[in-house]
């Protein structure tokens, strides 16, 4: 029977590449990775293709790769240990404490020498993935895409920030043989008179003032009124399919979101959280989240902007 960790030759010998910076040989020669890198194009990813704004920077630098026949596959399907590598070869971020993992693999189903034994291993210290009851981390379940923002917000460390929403209510002009006399504007609470100064006459000392009615204070102008949007408004601000965003992950998707991390095809406003997350998608997410730590430009390409999210207009 065959091993149930034995690795597809092709995937392996992919994964291989990504992982030789702690020590794996590679699969493919020197040679052959610097002339992929310095091309950074792929077969298929052809120029016309959304996401290849977000791929070439990442392949220019390394952190993602192809496979050893040249071809890098956007559209196949990321497993959480495939996660946990891109995550590595793009953050560089010191381990959090309390984690008590120790040296080699501590979850039942990741077994010493398993190949994303080491990433696995660092992106659950670092914070950017979770574990699983029972000790497990499952390696091999594919993960969507709003499991991969969640944890991209969790190892980032970056929360939903809540805008103040201000609305003034509109009051009523008040007509000039009704406003009060300036002896009396004391009798008015500070805000309302501040105001209504402007529109307070200028009577000389000789002028004898004009009879007014005291001005009730609802036609006085109301103080600003300021809410916090929830984290739910926010995102059902942008996106037509927000209800389809599971309840624990709505924090995360509004600081994505606020973060101009998200990144959505063919529709910037259709999110797809619990679609499966492509190598496409993966490394789109990943470019913006290192554009938002600045360790890369963000994209002048405008074909590709378009799907990254943008403030609706009121």
């Amino acid at each position: 029977m065959r091993n149930r960790w034995h690795l597809p030759l092709v995937k392996g010998s992919f994964l291989a590449l990504i992982l030789s910076v702690s020590g794996t040989s590679f699969v493919l020669s020197s040679q052959q990775v610097a002339a992929q890198q310095a091309k950074s194009t792929f077969p298929d990813v052809p120029s016309n293709y959304w996401a290849r704004p977000f791929i070439k920077p990442l392949a220019e630098k390394g952190i993602v790769t192809g496979y050893p026949n040249g071809m890098f596959r956007p559209k196949q399907k990321v497993d959480r240990d495939e996660f946990a590598a891109m995550i590595r070869q793009a953050f560089n971020r010191q381990t959090i404490a309390n984690k008590n993992i120790p040296s080699g693999s501590a979850f039942k189903d990741v077994p010493q020498g398993y190949w994303a034994e080491r990433p696995i291993q660092e992106a659950y210290e670092t914070g950017f993935m979770k574990d699983f009851p029972g000790n497990q981390f499952r390696p091999q379940q594919p993960l969507t895409k709003v499991q991969a923002i969640v944890d991209l917000m969790k190892g980032l460390n970056l929360n939903y920030d809540r805008p103040v929403a201000t609305s003034q209510a509109a009051s009523r002009a008040v007509p000039a043989n009704q406003r009060p006399r300036a002896k009396n504007r004391l009798i008015f609470p500070l805000a309302s008179t501040v105001l209504m100064q402007p529109l307070l006459p200028v009577i000389s000392r000789q002028q004898k003032p004009t009879p007014a009615k005291t001005v009730p204070q609802t036609t006085a102008a109301k103080s600003t009124a300021k809410t916090k949007i929830s984290a739910l408004e926010f995102v059902k601000s942008y996106y037509k399919d927000a209800d389809r965003i599971p309840k624990d992950a709505v924090d995360a998707v509004a600081a994505a979101t606020q973060a101009n991390i998200v990144v959505n095809y063919p529709d910037a406003r259709v999110l797809n959280p619990n679609e499966l997350l492509s190598r496409g998608s993966a490394t789109a997410l990943i470019h913006q989240a290192l554009v938002n730590q600045k360790q890369i430009k963000p994209l002048s390409d405008k074909a590709a902007v378009k799907y990254i999210p943008q403030s609706p207009r009121p």
